[in-house]
């Protein structure tokens, strides 16, 4: 799994969500602290132009104009209103622009600063002006004096802008306490949240999730097993492609995120869902098709989440259950030749014992003509190795069951097509053989005979199988190779016939059964040497 030098997942989470809550917070204080300040700035600009306006209409200025020291009179009145309200000074000029009041007394008799008296003494409007001033900048109100329609000086009421900007930062000192606060708990809350994040994803970087993904699909694909996978509301999360050849499901359309029982009418899955308890080998029909299925449920402390389901078809397993039971019985042959040969040596090793020496040595040398015949046969006429060892053990099996294993001295075979295989070849001989000694068990006569012949002359292989039993009656030849068919008693029987015939079918080749020479069943087998295209 490939490294980087990244942050843990984690602490990218932490990182991202306070930069977030730090640009949020600091976004809402801007945007508090400038609508705070136009407010501010509002209502002292409606405080400043009403009290101007207030004073532009006193008497008591109207008439102090009209005397030959206005400043006399008109200063002491203003100061104490500005004293009253706040405001760093009210400044009363005449049409000029000279100075009858200001608090600073010494400034009285000069000219107004600013320049921002235009529209008052020329044009007789009364507005809200920024501007600097004497005391520095200041937002002021200006309105004109007016006496009639004649217009003999002005007010301006002003406030620095420096106290306005106090007085806005006093009033967003709380702010900022709120922000820090929403801040640290963000930050709380970041590392919380990142922390429940990996726990939930077990520690895992996003990189080597998406590499566990990948790996878990490659291995769901892999398996020879269909595998399904629920959620908790019963719909498909995961399916695999064997799932779909082994129910037959149309590959075009999609059926994740679909209800399991709409695609599967009759599955049980919704039942482990239910209950939590799983289910192991349990036989199904599923769209005319008999599986084996597990079921085990998937669950998050008690709670059931999801069901995984794998299932093979039974014929699958059957065949893995036959192929062991022909190495089972290979092995049985092999175990029957080492007792036949351990039999031999006790008769000769009590022979000897006896004194009977002759009687050894014709006992010695007639077993070893006879297995010298056979195995130099083998040799000669079946050159591939493995078949011979087989009938070989089927030889030895024959002789400890008191029944004659005849090849027959036609046979030939040069090697097995590849196309056909070992399995598939002991499989159909192990079958037909083994039935052949099975059916002369149940015969008390005391001539038992199974004839075996092979030969690859020609563009077939063929084979046949014969023994001398009661052969095969013409109402069952017609059922024989049918699965479970037997007529033989006990369990798992009628599966080797039925496996034969599938075997041959699958190497696009024949069977046929006769009435040997024999008196018993005679088995055709036809395989073509070359692989069908």
């Amino acid at each position: 799994m490939k490294r980087t030098n990244r942050p843990k997942l984690y602490i990218r989470i932490i990182l991202f969500a306070l930069s977030l809550i730090l640009l949020i917070v600091l976004l809402c204080s801007i945007l508090y602290y400038h609508t705070l300040s136009k407010t501010v700035e509002q209502q002292i600009s409606k405080r400043a132009l009403h009290v101007a306006t207030t004073i532009a209409n006193m008497p008591e200025i109207h008439e102090a104009f009209d005397t030959e020291d206005p400043s006399r009179i008109i200063q002491p009145l203003v100061e104490k209103i500005r004293v009253e309200i706040g405001a760093e000074y009210i400044v009363i000029g005449n049409k000029d622009g000279i100075r009858y009041s200001h608090p600073i007394p010494e400034r009285i008799g000069k000219k107004m600063v600013g320049g921002d008296n235009v529209k008052a003494l020329k044009e007789g409007k009364s507005y809200v002006s920024k501007a600097t001033g004497s005391l520095g900048p200041s937002l002021r109100g200006k309105v004109p004096i007016l006496d009639g329609n004649e217009i003999i000086g002005v007010v301006s009421v002003g406030f620095l802008i420096e106290d306005i900007e106090n007085t806005v930062f006093n009033y967003g000192k709380p702010v900022i306490w709120i922000a820090i606060t929403a801040f640290l708990l963000g930050t709380l809350g970041s590392i919380i949240l990142a922390r429940r994040i990996k726990n939930t994803m077990m520690g895992l970087e996003p990189e080597e999730i998406a590499t566990l993904f990948k790996q878990r699909n490659a291995v769901i694909e892999t398996v020879h097993e269909g595998i399904i996978v629920i959620n908790e509301d019963g719909k498909i999360l995961i399916i695999n492609q064997a799932a779909y050849d082994i129910l037959s499901l149309d590959k075009t359309k999609p059926v994740v995120g679909e209800q399991v029982f709409d695609i599967i009418p009759n599955s049980s899955l919704l039942d482990v869902l239910r209950t939590g308890e799983k289910q192991l080998d349990k036989q199904l029909e599923i769209r005319n098709k008999i599986i084996i299925a597990n079921r085990i449920p998937v669950k998050y402390g008690d709670e059931v989440i999801g069901v995984v389901s794998s299932f093979r078809l039974k014929s699958d397993i059957d065949q893995l259950t036959e192929e062991l039971s022909q190495v089972k019985r290979y092995t049985e042959a092999l175990r029957a030749q080492t007792h036949e040969f351990n039999n031999l040596l006790y008769t000769i090793s009590g022979l000897i014992q006896l004194g009977s020496l002759d009687e050894a040595l014709t006992l010695i040398h007639e077993e070893t003509e006879s297995q010298r015949d056979f195995t130099q046969f083998l040799m000669r006429k079946i050159k591939d190795p493995w078949l011979g060892g087989i009938l070989l053990g089927f030889y030895n099996r024959a002789k400890e069951l008191k029944v004659t294993f005849h090849v027959d001295r036609e046979s030939s075979l040069e090697e097995i097509p590849k196309h056909i295989g070992y399995s598939s070849l002991v499989s159909i001989l192990g079958n037909l053989i083994t039935n052949g000694f099975e059916e002369l068990e149940k015969q008390k006569r005391k001539e038992r005979y199974v004839r075996f012949f092979i030969t690859d002359l020609g563009d077939d292989l063929i084979m046949e199988i014969e023994d001398s039993g009661t052969g095969v009656e013409p109402h069952m030849l017609s059922e024989i190779f049918k699965k479970g068919f037997s007529t033989k008693d006990g369990k798992n029987r009628g599966l080797g016939l039925a496996k034969v015939s599938e075997l041959v079918e699958e190497l696009n080749g024949s069977i046929t059964i006769e009435t040997g020479e024999l008196g018993g069943a005679l088995f055709i087998i036809a395989i073509p040497k070359e692989e069908p295209k």
